[in-house]
């Protein structure tokens, strides 16, 4: 295709826009004219090109600082000093404007430079830095909102790079062709523009919107800062806030950030006590033989162990971060666990380097939480609350410190003797010991939550001077422990008939993940004869109580004579207290297909259910807790059950 069929393609101008730009010398004169003419459009170029994290108040007035600083310094400037060459069109000489397309370059290129990050060891080039001019003092501006689809496509255009930003905005606002974007793109110094404008092709192109009131901070909304305090401080106050205002902007500049306390976000309060809780100094810290003589076996026994127990500024930074999280910290917290805060000086229990990660873990009497950052860079930080009020010996006797690569470190309690990993579906196999540092962290092991399958179910066994317990990773700070046994009077998995029955009905455990659990019992409460002398199929129901009390999970498990895999699922309750302390008793039901390809409804409650009843598409009634009987294929039935006193229950759904 010749050079002139591919310029007849090209999309025309938009209107108002004064076309294509042409080689040529530029005098101030004639950049200015330009500047002024074009400044509505020149202003919107800059600010849809700006990386929307500035913030849209410092985004509005850097957009207009930019166009404002484009005019060429000296007298005349060439295409080759910063003019935007691009191509001409033989029937539209006269509407070439080199003014426009040299101001345009360097709003681009300054536009794309207050894009890059900051560089701890290379000065900030003067566009990376907050605009002295314009400057609002005591007004907040920004453009007027647009709809939905304006704030969709400012959400998409947020997650290019300044330079595909550039290509949208180039095509859509000023109808450029490709190689003319190229051509612009390549002048204003983009080392890749056919890869800036692969970026673009990604975005809907609804060029339409760029037009809209959404993205014009030539027509802006104000409104007023803190009044409260510019009335109490007068004009005191008011130096006071411009100087918190250009140190928070200077803070929140891309980067690592320049503070000493890393990714918080900025202090919003100056109470003394608050204040008091964020000390490093204050932190409380309780001896290494503390536990020995203490009436109480808890958290608060803990010494505080590992080899950054000295660091001041680490031990600041995650205090900071704790009560301020900065928006790129990653935060988690169990259900039920308020993520505020720490009530006072929180209580060190652990700080070290595990795993490339500067890991803290604090206790404040409610709550466990663990900080961490990568070695090095204090701007990837993640931050984990869970609820531990009411922690005994058992239930404080490891926490995680650090998951890497599927694997999970635990770090143990001082009375904890010995670690070892337990294969749940392995009931035989003896455990493994496991090798603790002085501080008490274990080897990794692989968590069994972050598996992809369940081909085996890693266990924590750890043993004090009372006998072994184990434990098991749930996707929290806290390891659940794990009992067998009636709901009244649960034991810990030691005998070779619990860890049998774990083996069946372990891989039902990711359906307590991740919800604040303390404990979980396996009930065997059942064993049911199947039709046609199938043989007898188990019962069990698995129960997790949690740290906050409420929401505890019940699910019901049924798995057939015969089986090779885990129990199946039968129904499943959340927040009642059946198959609990409270209420220890159980009813579930399942459709069950016999080798002649019959089905059947099997229903088994607890030993006091004095009968079962359906209704429903499958009636029948049962005296005791076992019910079986004959149903089409997809039947659906209501399963009550009635206790020797008369009581009705319903099953688990």
């Amino acid at each position: 295709m010749s050079t002139q069929e591919s310029e007849e393609l090209a999309p025309s101008p938009a209107p108002g826009s004064p076309g294509p730009a042409v080689p040529g010398p530029v005098d101030v004169e004639q950049a200015e004219a330009a500047l002024v003419e074009h400044y509505p459009r020149l202003v919107r170029i800059a600010y849809l090109v700006l990386p929307p994290s500035l913030g849209r108040n410092r985004r509005v007035l850097t957009a207009h600082a930019l166009v404002q600083r484009s005019l060429p310094r000296r007298r005349t400037s060439g295409a080759d000093a910063g003019a935007v060459p691009g191509a001409r069109r033989a029937a539209d000489e006269d509407a070439v404007d080199p003014g426009y397309a040299y101001v345009r370059g360097e709003v681009l290129r300054q536009a794309l430079v207050a894009g890059l990050p900051l560089r701890r060891r290379a000065l900030p080039r003067r566009a990376q830095l907050p605009p002295l001019l314009p400057q609002v003092w005591g007004l907040r501006v920004f453009p007027r909102a647009g709809g939905a689809d304006e704030l969709a496509l400012d959400q998409r255009l947020s997650a290019l790079s300044g330079a595909g930003r550039a290509a949208y905005v180039l095509r859509g606002l000023e109808r450029q062709g490709d190689p003319e974007v190229l051509r612009v793109l390549g002048a204003a110094g983009v080392a890749d523009p056919r890869a800036a404008l692969a970026e673009a092709d990604g975005v809907e192109a609804q060029y339409v919107l760029l037009e809209s009131p959404e993205f014009d901070p030539c027509s802006l909304q104000a409104r007023p800062t803190d009044l409260m305090r510019r009335r109490q401080h007068g004009r005191a106050a008011l130096a006071a806030a411009a100087a918190v205002v250009v140190c928070g902007a200077l803070l929140g500049l891309p980067g690592d950030g320049w503070g000493r306390n890393g990714a918080a976000a900025p202090s919003y309060a100056r109470n003394p006590a608050a204040e008091a809780a964020l000390d490093p100094a204050g932190v409380k810290r309780v001896g290494a033989a503390e536990w020995r003589v203490s009436p109480r076996t808890d958290f608060s026994v803990w010494p505080a162990r590992g080899g950054l127990t000295g660091d001041t500024a680490l031990l600041r930074r995650a205090l900071a971060v704790w009560a301020r999280p900065g928006p790129t910290v990653r935060a988690s917290a169990t259900p039920g666990t308020p993520p505020g805060p720490p009530m006072g000086s929180p209580q060190l229990l652990f700080a070290g380097e595990v795993d490339a990660n500067r890991v803290v873990v604090f206790h404040d009497g409610l709550r466990v939480v663990r900080y961490a950052e990568p070695v090095g860079d204090t701007s990837g930080a993640v931050l984990d609350f869970a609820r531990t009020d009411g922690a005994d010996a058992v239930g404080s006797a490891a926490l995680v410190v650090s998951r890497a690569g599927g694997n999970v470190r635990y770090l143990t309690a001082p009375w904890v003797r010995e670690a070892a990993v337990r294969d749940l579906l392995l009931p035989d196999k003896a455990p493994r010991v496991l090798t603790r540092d002085p501080a008490g962290v274990t080897e990794p092991i692989p968590s069994p939550v972050t598996a992809a399958g369940c081909t085996r179910w890693t266990a924590l066994q750890l043993r004090d001077e009372t006998g072994p317990r184990l434990f098991t990773d749930l996707g929290e700070l806290a390891p659940a422990r794990l009992t067998s046994g009636p709901p009244g009077r649960p034991a810990d998995v030691t005998g070779a008939a619990a860890r049998g029955q774990w083996a069946r009905i372990a891989c039902g455990l990711p359906a307590l993940a991740s919800h604040g659990v303390r404990t979980v019992n396996s009930w065997a409460y059942a064993r049911q004869s199947l039709p046609e002398d199938a043989g007898r199929a188990e019962w069990w129901c698995v129960r997790g109580e949690t740290w906050r009390g409420t929401g505890s999970r019940s699910v019901a498990l049924f798995r057939a004579p015969g089986a090779t895999g885990p129990a199946a699922p039968a129904a499943r309750s959340e927040g009642t207290p059946a198959c609990g302390p409270k209420d220890p008793r159980v009813l579930a039901g399942v459709v069950w297909q016999a080798r002649s390809g019959q089905w059947y409804v099997l229903a088994a409650g607890s030993p006091d259910f004095a009968s079962l009843t359906l209704t429903g598409g499958v009636k029948a009634r049962s005296e005791g807790p076992l019910l079986a009987v004959k149903a089409a294929a997809g039947s659906r039935a209501d399963l009550v059950g009635t206790l020797a006193d008369g009581r009705r229950v319903s099953a688990l759904r």
